[in-house]
């Protein structure tokens, strides 16, 4: 074969064996596949050899009612299986803010076929795990088992969200604990931060309203309420049966087949258009005397993850990496942020973030600081933002890009973050994007591409600011 011919990388057959992994070729070739950075250039990905990778598959099939079947065999004993749904509480309005979150609560309260009790001792007897989340975009409903239980978890999550009996003693019993819930939030100052941060942000819009709602709707929520928002939400195209671990890709969309194959074509109507989201460069300020330190999060509008510039700023946000008084390093430590922070004593912690939806997102930073610093504290974040838009360097790009990189590999340790992965992307991007093409496109942003875009976003745009604490703590900064 002659030297520029494209090189072959084969693990030990042996292992390949072990694991039962399904050899992918991937061609990386900049001539074939270019990757689309924004603007009207292409920045393309430097030109790689031929790989085979050792790594499992990630199959998907869509059944006729539209429902996605998305999975990952990695041989494992165990297995992770869930139901991801593009409905959360972006989806709500101002009447039925916290439904979405108020029926993940209740779809371990008892189907047709099972009573609470009998659910969740079928569920300990199986060694297995249940669980749900709700999101502002997503809800999800995921079980963790062995993999010969698989049938059974693919039956009981088909039986939660299809057939709970919403009972009017379990809905006034849920009640009390979601009001307790919400306390419980109220003593984490960073989610309260937060929700003011995107109530501010996106003031007036869905995006606004938080997760767990208004206490008064809470306390009216009813049945109908509940119904209604299954009927026009969970919906086949919506939804992604995701299965990572020992799981067959065959057995599993046999099982969709079975438990969601007709039950879902009864869902009538028109699935509803995403409510638009606006960002309005704001701020908040909540006075708590009592409050020792002041918690802040600025932000400026970024984008969603369809986005070009989305790896871009995933990469900037590396950059400024986080920071807290325990962290040994001090004057050592790679962020800049960080050494300047740690030689003033500017505050106590520090964590940049990227959050994105599905047209839009956060980018910014959350602080805990002394009163007396906040003022200082702000002006260094804008000082190092700006250095981002004009004088950031090829090696701290590059750092930041291997850092970002170890940590989305590192993530993806077992099934159910694999899982996890699999039915988000599902809904993101209709696809699971490979770790290679994904690192193709790390891998292509430099720093001209963080000063590009990192001027497009954070210079010159009105933030969204919102703060906690003592009443002089933030008269300085506004």
């Amino acid at each position: 074969m002659a030297a520029s011919a494209a090189r072959a990388v084969l693990l030990p057959a042996a292992r390949r064996r072990l694991w039962g992994f399904t050899e992918r070729l991937l061609i990386r070739d900049a001539a074939r596949r270019s990757l689309y950075f924004g603007g009207d250039r292409l920045r393309s990905t430097q030109a790689a050899t031929q790989v085979v990778l050792n790594v499992p598959e990630t199959r998907v099939t869509r059944l006729e009612n539209g429902l996605r079947v998305a999975s990952e065999d990695s041989g494992l004993s165990t297995c992770t299986v869930g139901l991801w749904i593009d409905a959360g509480s972006r989806y709500e309005n101002e009447k039925n803010n916290g439904t979405a979150h108020f029926l993940e609560h209740m779809a371990f309260k008892g189907t047709k076929k099972r009573s609470q009790l009998d659910l969740e001792l079928e569920i300990e007897n199986m060694g297995a795990h249940l669980n749900a989340y709700t999101s502002r975009e997503q809800t999800v409903y995921y079980a963790k088992a062995f993999s010969k239980d698989l049938p059974r978890a693919v039956e009981i999550l088909a039986d939660i969200i299809q057939n709970s009996t919403l009972g009017a003693a379990e809905i006034e019993r849920e009640r009390g604990v979601i009001l307790r819930e919400m306390q419980e939030v109220e003593t984490n100052l960073q989610e309260v931060v937060f929700d003011y941060l995107h109530a501010t942000a996106y003031q007036n819009t869905a995006l606004g309203r938080t997760i767990l709602g208004p206490t008064e709707n809470i306390k009216s929520i009813n049945r109908k309420d509940l119904v209604d928002y299954i009927t026009t939400h969970y919906k086949g195209p919506r939804i992604v049966l995701a299965a990572a671990g020992g799981v067959s890709h065959d057995e599993l969309l046999e099982l969709a087949k079975f438990h969601f194959g007709d039950s879902l074509c009864t869902h009538k109507g028109e699935i509803p258009a995403l409510p638009p989201c606006k960002f309005t460069g704001s701020e908040i300020r909540v006075r708590d005397d009592k409050m020792p330190l002041a918690h802040l999060a600025i932000a400026v509008e970024a984008v969603g993850w369809a986005h070009p510039d989305t790896i871009c700023l995933m990469v900037a946000n590396t950059l400024i990496g986080n920071w807290d008084r325990s962290f040994g390093g001090g004057m050592n430590l790679s962020s800049k942020l960080a050494q300047l922070t740690c030689h003033g004593s500017l505050c106590h912690s520090f964590q940049s973030f990227n959050t994105s939806y599905t047209d839009t997102g956060l980018w910014g930073l959350y602080m805990v600081c002394e009163p007396a610093t906040v003022a200082d504290m702000l002006h260094v974040v804008q000082k190092e933002w700006m250095r981002l838009c004009t004088s950031v360097t090829e090696s701290e790009v590059a750092r930041a890009k291997n850092l970002l990189k170890t940590n989305m590999l590192l993530q993806l340790d077992g099934s159910t973050p694999i899982c996890e992965d699999i039915g988000r992307q599902m809904l993101c991007y209709n696809r699971r994007i490979p770790i290679p093409e994904l690192e193709a496109r790390i891998d292509a942003v430099n720093a001209e591409t963080i000063r590009e875009v990192c001027t497009k976003y954070i210079y010159d745009k009105s933030p969204a600011i919102a703060a906690v604490g003592k009443s002089g703590s933030f008269s300085p900064i506004f």
